[in-house]
């Protein structure tokens, strides 16, 4: 038998390929091993970067209070709505995790956000594990992801982060401003003191670095390390929160009753420099920001000629320089400057009269006299001493400078009487601290104190000397001229009913666009500065309206108003005695333990508003206090001695009495929107449950 012989043969191409990659494999692993970079990549970072987990610790954003610790601005957790589509997440069908019922879902939950049913059918609809619902389901608030959370929807769920959160809705809104979460979750303000201040009450974020496991989570019994965050801290600002409600109510009934472009109405603290109220229209809800007309502070932003207020300064002006002789006598009407005919506001004058009585009616040409006695230099650097064309320097952001210049005699006549140059409100509070300090300027400022977020007080504002800008003898005489403006000047209407008011009226013509100035019936803006009480100056305030469709009859039962109810809020309920005081105010009683109905009937005779809060026949609590001042047609609340509180129609409120009826029941409050009541979360004629939150719609 022939046996088969085998032959071993030599390894062909295909194990020579074999045997080179294998080579090349172990080439390469060695090359990694020794070298930081490969194609261009750190290695030992893309290591540290796939085995280690840096999360962001955040801080808490400070909190922004008024004067009194009513909260202003806070951070509070904010939550998206989630969907969870796949059904894999679902191990048990009696209780399942994701959406089953497609269309029902869509359905509620399309009522409860305020949104139609197709645009949540839409993503309900997507082939994805999970889905969320776009601007709807975002930023709610816990109210709200507890009534949806009470629907048990299957496969519906939250997540949390944190937003700005405003309590008091448009409440001194361009004082307070407005911060924004960015997609990082890190929270900055873009107005305001939010802005201002963002880097004091941002805090510093921490972090926690770890070692994490292949689904991110981190291993067990492994070393990290964590730098704790730093709170922000927290800001009390000086704006006292019944005085700005005082002045946002006045606001808004002036502009509810005319037409009005814009209003703008500050209060100070007449010693200190202390705004203690700022109130504007427009007006915004930081909640909202669609809500923003104007990201321009009328305060500090706005720039405007001032009119015949600046005619307290350029009298002054006259006097500081020794030119000023208040009974010397002179023609008004009109006078002749350069080829300018400078007309008194009536255009005919009233005859022969004194300079002081010249201020008295607000007269062109008295100031114009003055202005060209005076000089462009000596007028204009004593505007400039005043604080006039240049920033004061509150804790602001977007102030602006105003412009004080003026060359030829025409210029220098126009800017004797408040034309031709341009101001801001905040300059005009600033120089009307030089009347109430006796010729001391005083700057204005925000801040009432800062403190850590372990509570310490850290930064204390305080009243800050700017320069000394007239004598005592002279700013004593503007006074009694002032005066004479509101009691002995050319109508009545100026007089507050409880207190001494003195100040100065502004009506100034608005520039045109193209030149000159607009000749409309309402192309003016009207202004009043004014300093009460007279005797021993407590608070000066200012307030100007632009094209307001109105008489300054108007504008001065704004003023009055604010004025007498800051007099009774602060106690300072007097006046001259030659001076009398009409019977439209209201000086209360304390109806403590009197009868609920008796007492009900005998406020509603006198015209007042009552409203009473319980069932019960004795009166245990009532606001305003006790020898507080009201006037015909407000709000007295009495709180009886039994409960339930029922809840009242609040529809066409003021936002201030629905506030007050929140506080006086003790139950905690969301104010949204501006105006007056629209509606509630708590319905008529329930049942209130002092552990809900009352939620309060303002008209837009």
């Amino acid at each position: 038998m022939k046996k088969r012989r085998i032959t071993l043969r030599r390894p062909g191409i295909i194990n020579v390929i074999i045997l080179l990659l294998f080579c090349g494999i172990i080439l390469k692993t060695i090359y990694i091993g020794i070298s930081k970079k490969v194609d261009g990549i750190d290695i030992k970072k893309f290591a540290d970067n796939r085995n280690t987990q840096e999360d962001i610790l955040y801080a808490k954003r400070g909190t922004i209070y008024d004067k009194n610790g009513e909260i202003l601005a806070q951070s509070v957790n904010s939550y998206t709505l989630i969907a969870y589509l796949d059904p894999k997440r679902s191990e048990n069908e009696k209780k399942p995790q994701h959406v089953v019922d497609k269309e029902y879902t869509a359905e509620v939950l399309a009522e409860h956000l305020n949104t139609d049913k197709e645009s949540i059918l839409k993503q309900l609809n997507k082939d994805k594990y999970q889905v969320e619902f776009g601007s709807a389901g975002r930023n709610l608030s816990e109210l709200k992801k507890t009534e949806i959370e009470n629907l048990e929807l299957p496969g519906i769920d939250f997540t949390v982060s944190t937003k700005r959160y405003y309590k008091m809705g448009a409440f001194a809104s361009y004082i307070v401003g407005y911060a924004k979460t960015d997609e990082k979750g890190n929270i900055k303000g873009e107005l305001g003191i939010e802005e201002s201040y963002n880097n004091k009450l941002e805090g510093t974020n921490g972090k926690k670095i770890y070692q994490k496991d292949l689904y991110g989570y981190q291993i067990p019994n492994t070393p990290s390390i964590t730098e704790d965050p730093i709170d922000g801290q927290n800001v009390y600002l000086t704006i006292d929160n019944n005085i700005q409600i005082i002045v946002e109510k006045a606001v808004k009934k002036l502009t509810s009753e005319r037409d009005i472009e814009w209003v703008t109405f500050s209060v100070m603290d007449a010693k200190t420099g202390a705004i203690v109220a700022s109130a504007s229209s427009p007006t915004f809800n930081p909640n909202d920001t669609n809500t923003i007309k104007s990201y321009l502070n009328p305060l500090v932003a706005y720039q405007y000629e001032p009119g015949s207020t600046m005619k307290i300064f350029s009298f002054l002006a006259a006097m500081e320089n020794g030119s000023y002789d208040g009974s010397k006598m002179y023609e008004s009407g009109h006078i002749e400057v350069a080829d300018v005919r400078i007309n008194d506001f009536n255009n005919k004058g009233w005859g022969t009269i004194s300079f002081d009585r010249g201020f008295a009616y607000s007269s062109n040409v008295a100031a114009t006299m003055l202005g060209m006695d005076l000089g462009v230099s000596k007028l204009k650097t004593f505007y400039q001493k005043a604080g006039f064309g240049q920033k004061t320097g509150i804790e602001l952001p977007g102030e602006q400078n105003g412009k004080i210049n003026f060359t030829y005699k025409s210029e220098l006549a126009n800017a004797s009487f408040g034309q031709g140059i341009t101001t801001t409100p905040i300059q005009t509070l600033q120089a009307l601290t030089i009347l109430t300090n006796n010729g001391t300027m005083i700057k204005p400022y925000l801040i009432d104190h800062i403190t850590d977020n372990e509570g310490n007080t850290i930064y204390t504002g305080k009243r800050t000397v700017v320069r000394d800008v007239a004598s005592d003898k002279n700013i004593k005489y503007m006074q009694g001229l002032m005066h004479n403006v509101v009691y002995e000047g050319l109508t009545n209407v100026w007089i507050p009913n409880n207190v001494t008011l003195i100040g100065k009226t502004g009506t100034a013509q608005i520039a045109s666009p193209k030149g000159g100035y607009l000749h409309g019936e309402y192309d003016y803006i009207k202004s009043f500065a004014g300093i009460f009480p007279e005797d021993d100056p407590k608070y000066i305030l200012y307030v100007s309206v632009k094209k307001m469709h109105g008489t300054t009859k108007d504008l001065a039962g704004c003023v009055t108003t604010v004025v007498e109810e800051i007099a009774n809020y602060a106690n300072i309920n007097y006046k001259k005695e030659d001076e009398k005081v009409t019977t439209k105010q209201i000086n209360l009683d304390s109806y403590i333990n009197q009868n609920v109905e008796d007492t009900k009937t005998k406020l509603e005779n006198l015209g007042l508003k009552v409203i009473v809060i319980g069932q019960g026949n004795k009166i245990v609590n009532q606001n305003p206090l006790r020898n507080q001042t009201v006037i015909k047609g407000e709000t007295v609340f009495l709180v009886t001695n039994k409960k339930p509180y029922i809840m009242p129609n609040m529809n066409k409120w003021s936002s201030a009495d629905a506030i007050m009826f929140a506080k006086l029941i003790g139950i905690n409050y969301e104010v949204n929107g501006y105006g007056k009541v629209a509606s509630t979360s708590i319905s008529e004629g329930s049942e209130i449950n002092l552990d809900d939150t009352l939620v309060i719609n303002l008209e837009k």
